[in-house]
């Protein structure tokens, strides 16, 4: 990739990656091609979207807020989250895991949050039109992803859920409203130290590598604080300067089986020390663009647009099967090669891929 680096993560306008009809746009082939660099680079790229939706996102982030800061200080048994991989797509409602430090509440249209025992609760504030938003921008990224592949249009559709949902359908993508290190939210904590560059000690959760199962994540967050592994394997705060309509997108699991290994999924971890000065911990507004669980991955149309499709990724997996298998980190990030998204453009005005 040398020659082509980003000096930093790349920043898009969502307005640019929304597909039209007819030629793609000047603007849109390059906001394509930062896109890839930064998500090849850095594993992440920032999206900024209209002020209006950033004025959404940050009344979802304030009511967040106010949201956790009611909770009680230490969860309900029922409420402690166990990361059962066998309910990965009925999780809705309050949840803790506090060897996290981490409160969630997810919210999954067509299923009806599970009630507390402490009576009934009021959600935080505009999770529909917050799911709506998020869930648009996450597909119109997906198709953009397509297009830099040279794949036929959307051509994901048939394991992404209806839009809209038909009678009785139950999302399979989540939006989770998390809090991180709530001071008043008492627990086993178990966290690590690390050091930084300029010698600043950063704290961290005993479990901080983490590789989310999706196809595309969207998060926007109330303070820094994310951090995610680039290609040379450092560490980068990718959160560290987000503009008030800015959040961060990265590429899970799911877009790295469904694409051959071409778009690697992102190693990411999240910083909690200097947290108990404030009074509402770390808040953040996360969705995750999720396959349908009766469908399967399956690389055919990475063969159909002319991609070598290497031996572990020849037969179809069922959805359900790999969102409750295992996958070690190592074996996803010292592959042989790795997908480079370098755009020499065609006489057609098309861009090539490389590998």
């Amino acid at each position: 990739m040398a020659g082509n680096d980003l000096p930093s993560l790349g920043r898009v306008k969502l307005c640019d990656l929304i597909a039209c009809e007819g030629l793609p746009s000047d603007s849109y082939k390059l906001s394509v091609s930062t896109l890839s660099q930064s998500l090849a680079q850095y594993s992440a790229a920032i999206i900024q979207f209209p002020s209006s939706d950033g004025a959404l996102l940050r009344s979802g982030l304030d009511s967040a807020h106010l949201y956790f800061h009611q909770r009680a200080s230490y969860p309900a048994a029922d409420m402690i989250h166990n990361n059962e991989s066998r309910e990965w797509c009925k999780t809705s409602g309050y949840y803790a895991d506090p060897q996290l430090w981490l409160e969630t509440y997810d919210f999954r249209p067509g299923l009806t949050p599970t009630e507390s025992n402490s009576g009934l609760e009021f959600p935080p504030a505009g999770l529909p039109d917050i799911f709506s938003l998020l869930g648009k921008a996450a597909r119109d990224i997906l198709d953009a992803i397509t297009f830099y592949l040279n794949l036929r249009s959307s051509p994901f559709t048939e394991i992404l859920d209806n839009v809209p949902l038909r009678g009785r359908e139950i999302s399979s993508s989540v939006l989770s409203v998390c809090c991180y290190g709530r001071p008043s939210f008492q627990g086993p904590q178990h966290h690590n130290l690390t050091t930084q560059e300029d010698g600043q000690l950063v704290m961290f959760s005993d479990h901080e590598h983490q590789v989310d199962k999706s196809l595309i994540t969207l998060v926007k967050s109330d303070k820094a604080g994310l951090h995610v592994r680039d290609f040379h394997g450092r560490w980068v705060l990718v959160d560290g300067d987000l503009g008030p309509q800015e959040a961060i997108v990265y590429p899970g699991l799911a877009l790295y089986q469904a694409t051959a290994g071409f778009v690697g999924p992102a190693l990411h971890r999240t910083e909690i020390s200097n947290l108990q000065t404030n009074m509402y911990g770390r808040c953040c507004l996360a969705f995750k663009l999720m396959p349908k669980s009766m469908t399967s991955l399956n690389c055919s149309e990475m063969r159909a647009a002319g991609h070598g499709v290497e031996a572990q990724f020849q037969l179809p997996i069922p959805v359900d099967d790999f969102m409750q298998r295992s996958h070690p980190t190592e074996q996803l990030f010292n592959r042989h090669t790795f997908p480079s998204f370098n755009f020499p453009t065609a006489q057609d005005g098309r861009f090539s891929v490389l590998k």
